[in-house]
């Protein structure tokens, strides 16, 4: 079977993995593409789960400032090595989860950081477990994913603070 360079190319576009990946997932998935996206996404969580352990020292600290300057967020996000932490994707998924907290305001990062007597909503009050603000369709933790899979090192968001006037 034979698979274009448009296929894999608007595949690429879709997914942001790489063209290899992109060609070895259409071929596998005998030319459908939306078998080929989810056959990526298996892949990416695999390489995310492998991944997971391994040591997040290095990062960036993103600010952002609402218009107006009534709120202002500051995330603190961390990966394996200051060469992913100057790539633009790195950089635009920090920046992606500064508006997120901006918007959505969330009070912990995982389930894991609640305090035990807490009774709020836990897709509510934790950051992985929002909806994307950019695309409802994932949550939090399925962008930081799917990042994980095209830089292929650990990410992880270390701590967040969220500021809004007269609160």
């Amino acid at each position: 079977m034979q698979v274009s360079t448009t296929e894999i190319k608007e595949l690429r576009e879709k997914t942001g993995a790489g063209v290899i990946d992109c060609k070895k997932a259409l071929l596998e998935a005998k030319g459908s593409f939306e078998k080929a996206v989810e056959i990526l996404n298996q892949r990416g969580l695999a390489l995310a789960r492998k991944k997971a352990d391994r040591e997040a020292a290095n990062g960036i600290i993103e600010a952002y400032v609402h218009q107006g300057g009534q709120i202002a967020v500051l995330v603190e996000m961390n990966c394996e090595t200051d060469f992913v932490a100057r790539t633009e994707e790195f950089k635009e998924l920090a920046h992606n989860l500064a508006l997120q907290i901006a918007a959505m305001s969330p009070q912990f990062v995982s389930p894991e950081d609640m305090p035990k007597d807490t009774d709020a909503d836990t897709k509510t009050a934790c950051l992985l477990l929002q909806p994307s603000i950019k695309d409802p369709e994932k949550t939090v933790q399925d962008l930081i994913t799917e990042t994980i899979a095209k830089v292929g090192e650990n990410i992880r968001v270390r701590r967040f603070v969220r500021f809004e006037i007269g609160y």
